[in-house]
């Protein structure tokens, strides 16, 4: 691995699961969640966590489809960005979403780890952004989703 891409891996590793000095990671913040937690929502048409978790499956899905120039595929849920998961949802649910999150961020880390420099370092056609920079915001993506997660616990009713 070039130092760039240890540097990203390190980043998105620590973002999603390993010791950070930032605190809880996103890994570490649905730690030991219920279905029934990860299902509550703090107000009317406000996400709840695990909304916030299949997210962020979702935008590590995107972000190593982009780094590989894959065309678009199929997230192995419907829909894009957001998915609507109702209350008060199922374990067995829960903790497939949880696993698709687990897949879907080693799969991201797999590709980047592969991936050659030239290609990290690209601007894909009719894109604003390189896919270095991108690989560097999932990992400051996971944080802050991290955080409105902490956010989240601490609201709830005990």
């Amino acid at each position: 691995m070039t130092p760039v891409t240890e540097l990203l891996v390190t980043s998105i590793e620590e973002g999603y699961r390993a010791k950070a000095w930032h605190g809880t990671n996103l890994k570490g913040s649905l730690r030991g969640l219920t279905a029934k937690q990860a299902a509550w929502r703090p107000g009317p048409g406000r996400h709840n966590i695990w909304e916030i978790a299949l997210h962020c499956a979702y935008w590590k899905y995107i972000v190593r489809r982009r780094l590989l120039g894959e065309a678009r595929g199929s997230f192995p849920e419907p829909g894009s960005n957001w998915f609507k998961r109702p209350g008060p949802g199922s374990a067995g649910a829960w903790k497939r979403d949880l696993r698709l999150l687990e897949q879907m961020h080693r799969s991201l880390v797999q590709a980047l780890a592969s991936a050659p420099l030239r290609t990290i370092r690209r601007t894909p056609a009719g894109r604003k952004m390189s896919n270095r920079s991108m690989v560097a915001g999932i990992a400051m993506h996971d944080v802050y989703h991290a955080g409105q997660i902490q956010l989240l616990k601490r609201l709830m009713k005990p």
